[in-house]
C-alpha cells in the first residue's frame, strides 16, 4: 500500500502571499480553485476575513470575532480557478499592505436532509474525500443529538464551527480534547467543558454530532462547519506536551509542514499560525493569532522538518514544560511518496 495518496500537498492546499491595492485585485496562482480562504494582514491590525464558496462571495465571517455573517460587496468578490477576486475592502486588500490567504480545495457539492433526535433539517455542503476537508452548512433544530453528514467516508479529527446569523463564539471540536469540550477559536481561553456542544459524541467516518447549545444547533440557525479528516503524509490533527526548552518537543506528522495551528489547552493562550511562505527557511517565527487582529509577530522558533515540526521557543502559549497543546497541520509535502522517495527537509 502507497504511503500516501497525495504527494503534490498544494493542489489541495497552499499559503498564497500578496500586495494590496486598495482596488480591484486577483489574486492568482493557486494550483487549484479554492473553496475556503481565509485571508489576514500582515502589516497591520486588521481582522481574519473567512470565505468560502458554500456560502458564497463577499460572505464573510471573522475568527478573531464572534459577530454575525457580514455581507462586504466589495470584499472577495468571486472564486477563481486559480485564487480569487477582491474589491477594495480594506481588511483584503488594504492599499500597499502585506497580506497572506490560506487556501483549501473541496469542490464536491453535496446536500440532503440531517437526522438523530429532532427533526430532520436541509444541509449543503463541498467535499473533498482525498483531502479529507468537507464544508457543511445546515439548520439547527435545537434537539441534543442532532447528526448533521459530513461525507468525508473518514473520522473526523477535527470541526471549526460558527453560527452565521447570529452572533455567539465558535466552537472547535479536536481529537485531543475529545467529545466533551469545545474551544472558541475566537478567545484564547481553555476549553469548556459542556455535553450541549458535541453531546459526548465522537464523530464517525459520516456524521458529527451537536448538542442542544445555540452555537452549534439553535432550532432553524444557519451554522457552517469546517470538518478535517487525518490523510496520511498530507494532513494531521493531535496533541503534544511541551518541555519548555529551546531544544523543544518533536511533534511526529508524517510530513515536511506547511502550516501548522497551535492551541494549549491546559490553560489560556493564544492561538498561532506558522508558515513557510512568511518563513521560507528555518526556524518559522512569524505566527498571526485567529483570535487577534495583531499584525505578523515574531519570535515562535518552530524548525519545519522532514516528518514532522520541532519546537525552539520556550515561550508557554506552545512550549511550556508539561503543558499540553493541540495542533492541526497540512504538509508542503509527504515523508515518503507514493513512490517511495524521501521528501526533503529544509
Amino acid at each position: 500500500m502507497a504511503y500516501t495518496i497525495i504527494d503534490k500537498s498544494d493542489d489541495y492546499f497552499e499559503t498564497k502571499l500578496y500586495t494590496g491595492n486598495g482596488g480591484t485585485l486577483n489574486v492568482t496562482g493557486l494550483d487549484f480553485a479554492p473553496n475556503w480562504v481565509w485571508i489576514k494582514s500582515r502589516s497591520s491590525s486588521r481582522v481574519h476575513c473567512l470565505f468560502d464558496t458554500v456560502r458564497g462571495a463577499t460572505k464573510r465571517l471573522q475568527t478573531n470575532e464572534g459577530d454575525t455573517e457580514y455581507t462586504t460587496s466589495n470584499s472577495l468578490t468571486g472564486f477563481n480557478s486559480d485564487g480569487f477576486s477582491l474589491g477594495s475592502y480594506n481588511q483584503s486588500n488594504e492599499g500597499s499592505a502585506n497580506f497572506v490567504s490560506w487556501n483549501w480545495k473541496a469542490g464536491t457539492a453535496v446536500s440532503g436532509t440531517t437526522s438523530g433526535s429532532g427533526t430532520g433539517k436541509a444541509y449543503s455542503g463541498s467535499v473533498n474525500t482525498d483531502a479529507g476537508f468537507s464544508i457543511i452548512k445546515y439548520l439547527g433544530n435545537g434537539s441534543a443529538g442532532h447528526t448533521i453528514p459530513h461525507h468525508l467516508g473518514a473520522v473526523v479529527k477535527m470541526i471549526i464551527l460558527k453560527r452565521v446569523d447570529a452572533s455567539s463564539n465558535w466552537s472547535t471540536y479536536h481529537v485531543g480534547m475529545g467529545n466533551g469540550k469545545s474551544l472558541p477559536i475566537n478567545e484564547s481561553e481553555a476549553p469548556t467543558t459542556a455535553t450541549s456542544f458535541w453531546n459526548d459524541t465522537t464523530p464517525t467516518s459520516s456524521v458529527f454530532t451537536v448538542g442542544s447549545i445555540s452555537n452549534t444547533n439553535s432550532n432553524n440557525s444557519s451554522i457552517i462547519a469546517y470538518s478535517f479528516a487525518d490523510v496520511k503524509g498530507y494532513s494531521k490533527f493531535g496533541s503534544y506536551t511541551g518541555n519548555g526548552s529551546t531544544n523543544g518537543t518533536f511533534v511526529y506528522t508524517g510530513f515536511k509542514p506547511a502550516w501548522v495551528l497551535v492551541k494549549k489547552i491546559s490553560g489560556s493562550a493564544q492561538w498561532q499560525i506558522l508558515d513557510n511562505k512568511r518563513d521560507a527557511y528555518n526556524p518559522a517565527i512569524t505566527a498571526l493569532f485567529p483570535d487577534s487582529s495583531d499584525a505578523d509577530t515574531t519570535s515562535y522558533n518552530t524548525d519545519f522538518l522532514s516528518n514532522g515540526f520541532k519546537l525552539r521557543a520556550t515561550t508557554g502559549s506552545r512550549n511550556g514544560s508539561g503543558s499540553t497543546y493541540i495542533y492541526m497541520a497540512f504538509a508542503e509535502n509527504p515523508f515518503v511518496t507514493s513512490t517511495g522517495i524521501p521528501g526533503l527537509a529544509r
